[in-house]
């Protein structure tokens, strides 16, 4: 490829990441609502209202804002990464087809892919920034949150938005518009409730079947990633584990999801 054809593809790529911008800048407020209201709600009841009528014993006294700090931001990436690319592709590959319009840029139709997850991420590392101020003015009792090494955190934080990103390229891609719904029921919510969002991994050891088989929830290992740098005294699992699944899940499914998205584009 030679100079002026690689500075044309980062023109296009740049052109299409800032017409997406302009689109979320004039739904900020929308997109702040929807990411906060489930998270607010979740530190109000659980950190808040039940450890003031002395409900908290069994959410795990005062440790259970701190653990539920880094499940909630995984939730936040995982639901804005889903969003930001699914709820999109379902009304592009719509009737209207307005897909077509953003595939004549000049970039290789899975280039205009990428670009979706790339910037889904962005809006999942909003997301989830988003949810630490709650942690510090709602719960009733200190969140103790210590980072415990920032390069992993970024590395986290940037790894599991675009594997949220990636998934809602492959359910975009690949279910039918009118589904969309459907799969957040039966799929999205399922998950995150089996994602270790609410205790930590090793807890499930308790249950030895349920801890094998959700090994095969990418939100586990984002919520136990982002637990291992923002509150490392909460067990988590190891690094090198967490990143290795991390980047396995990135790569299984940006391939289902580009595979799909050049079947629905060039058909």
């Amino acid at each position: 490829m030679n100079n002026s054809r690689r500075v044309s593809y980062v023109s296009a790529f740049l052109g299409l990441f800032r017409r997406d911008l302009r689109v979320l800048s004039r739904e900020l407020g929308a997109f702040t609502i929807r990411v906060v209201m489930q998270p607010l709600l979740f530190f109000f009841v659980f950190t808040y209202l039940m450890p003031k009528i002395g409900q908290s014993g069994a959410l795990g006294g005062a440790n259970f804002a701190t653990v539920l700090l880094p499940g909630l931001m995984a939730v936040a990436i995982m639901f804005s990464g889903i969003a930001g690319v699914a709820l999109p592709l379902s009304q592009e590959f719509g009737v209207t087809r307005e897909i077509d319009d953003r595939v004549m840029c000049p970039l290789p139709v899975s280039v205009v892919a990428i670009e979706k997850v790339c910037f889904s991420a962005i809006q999942s590392i909003l997301a989830a920034l988003l949810i630490i101020p709650l942690a510090y003015f709602i719960p009733a009792t200190p969140v103790q949150v210590h980072v415990a090494n920032w390069f992993m955190l970024v590395l986290i934080l940037l790894l599991a938005s675009l594997v949220s990103g990636a998934m809602g390229l492959t359910i975009g891609s690949n279910v039918k518009p009118q589904q969309i719904g459907l799969i957040f029921s039966i799929v999205v919510v399922p998950i995150t409730f089996l994602g270790c969002v609410y205790y930590p991994w090793a807890l499930l050891a308790k249950i030895r079947w349920l801890q094998i088989a959700v090994l095969a929830n990418p939100i586990v290992y984002m919520s136990e990633g982002l637990r291992s740098v923002l509150t490392p005294g909460v067990p988590h699992m190891n690094y090198f584990a967490i990143i290795a699944a991390l980047l396995i899940s990135l790569i299984a499914l940006m391939y289902w999801g580009i595979h799909g998205f050049l079947r629905r584009v060039i058909g």
